[in-house]
């Protein structure tokens, strides 16, 4: 048997479109440029890979959740930076009218010409701020502007005294949180690794001046290993340290992985100083000093982030997990050789959108009627697909297509010794259990899944 790894994303794309992990969204009106809809699978897989984040984090003793409003007071974004400096340079070609970033286009930065058509007929650059602007209020007038936030890490600091006094936390601690954020994005693209609708998981860590650079460098292994756990290939993930720093960073480093692209920015690692306190404590009035009571020091804390975005971890998740079996099978009659393929998508469990398929052996009543009662028995504690149609065969390709751990075979025997065929995906065994220790079984085979 050979095994093949993803390497054109036109595939998986096309799988997410038959399997149900993501549509084009507003399909039937010609789709909206790099907006994508969860569908039956992808919107259990998201919310699994969201919790397995959550819980990473805000399990912790350090660490307190938030979720923060989407709209913001507009000066937010003022003290923020993101009013007057969250923008890309933007081109237009004059000849084929195409809109191209002038900062990250090659053929731009070295021969000053259009990437599409190749034409010299270019305009100036001009700043394109990426926040996309609404308003609040009844009147369409500069007083009600408002935006839609760009990232979820101003919550976080316009709220670090509620989330401290309100949790008696002392520093260093942290809050989390996962939302939806919003940009303008000139070229955004590859499927659901950049969108203009996306959402982020971003955890502020609030660290003393001076310890900063221990904690930074301890998030970053910490962050890697979570990855791992996870069962993203070691060898697909590297770190890339930033030279050129943002203006409020003190070091910055991005997890990347190896798309079919190329190596790309999964997360982002931070050492954001002191810079978005003190910012907001300008525009605001309002202090937002730590005082340890212990000690009776007085300060604006630094902030180590990580920030990954919850559509392109998915995305990540997909690649890694993507494999094609290649099996070569001899027909005895003619001798003629052909490949049989087995696509699977290798999710570690915790992650699989779907636990378990029940499968009828065939659709008469005597084995359909047990075997939804057995679907609705595991359904009370794990994400269940019932299929009854096709062979079994091609059920349980249908099942490795959307990386179920576990099929479970109901058949003519059943009625007489009252247990079923479970089927490992990965492994490809088979065991005969009994339907009242179904559950247990899959819940320690889900723990023990790798072992």
């Amino acid at each position: 048997m050979v095994v093949k790894t993803l390497q054109d994303l036109n595939t998986l794309v096309s799988l997410s479109k038959r399997r149900g992990f993501v549509f084009q969204s507003s399909e039937i009106y010609g789709g909206l440029g790099s907006c994508w809809d969860y569908g039956p699978i992808g919107s259990i897989l998201k919310m699994n890979v969201k919790r397995a984040w959550w819980n990473a984090m805000t399990r912790r003793s350090d660490i307190v959740g938030l979720d923060a409003a989407i709209l913001m007071h507009p000066t937010v974004w003022k003290a923020s930076g993101h009013v007057d400096g969250f923008s890309d340079p933007l081109v237009d070609c004059k000849d084929c009218k195409t809109r191209f970033r002038a900062d990250n286009t090659e053929s731009y930065l070295t021969k000053k010409q259009c990437p599409q058509c190749g034409s010299k007929n270019l305009s100036e650059e001009r700043n394109f701020n990426l926040m996309f602007k609404t308003h609040m209020g009844p009147l369409e007038d500069t007083g009600s502007v408002v935006y839609l936030r760009p990232e979820t890490a101003q919550g976080h600091f316009v709220n670090f005294i509620n989330c401290q006094q309100s949790s008696r936390y002392k520093i260093p601690f942290g809050i989390a949180a996962i939302g939806k954020s919003f940009r303008n994005e000139i070229t955004p693209g590859n499927f659901i690794f950049r969108t203009r609708e996306f959402e982020q998981m971003e955890m502020q860590y609030f660290v003393k001046p001076g310890t900063d650079e221990g904690f930074f460098n301890e998030w970053k292994e910490r962050r890697l290993n979570f990855y791992l756990k996870f069962g993203i290939k070691k060898d697909n993930l590297k770190f890339h340290d930033h030279e050129k720093l943002a203006h409020y960073a003190r070091a910055a480093t991005d997890v990347e992985y190896k798309f079919p692209m190329g190596y790309s920015e999964l997360e982002g690692i931070h050492n954001r100083s002191d810079f978005d306190l003190t910012q907001h404590m300008k525009f605001s009035g309002k202090s937002l000093e730590y005082f340890n009571e212990a000690t009776k020091e007085k300060y604006i804390p630094y902030v180590i982030e990580t920030a990954v975005g919850c559509d392109r971890l998915i995305l990540a998740f997909m690649c890694d997990a993507y494999r094609e079996e290649v099996t070569v099978q001899k027909d005895e009659t003619t001798g003629k050789e052909s490949e049989d393929i087995r696509i699977v998508m290798g999710f570690h469990p915790e992650i699989a959108p779907i636990k378990v398929c029940v499968l009828p052996l065939s659709k008469k009543e005597e084995l359909t009627v047990p075997a939804m009662k057995i679907r609705d028995q595991l359904a009370e504690e794990f994400d269940v697909q019932y299929d009854e149609t096709a062979s079994i065969g091609k059920r349980y390709r249908r099942a490795d297509e959307i990386g179920t751990p576990f099929c479970v075979t109901v058949d003519f025997e059943t009625a007489n010794d009252g247990a079923v065929t479970v089927r490992h995906r990965d492994k490809m065994t088979q065991d005969r259990i009994q339907i009242s220790q179904l559950n247990t079984y899959v819940a320690n085979g889900l723990r023990n899944f790798n072992t």
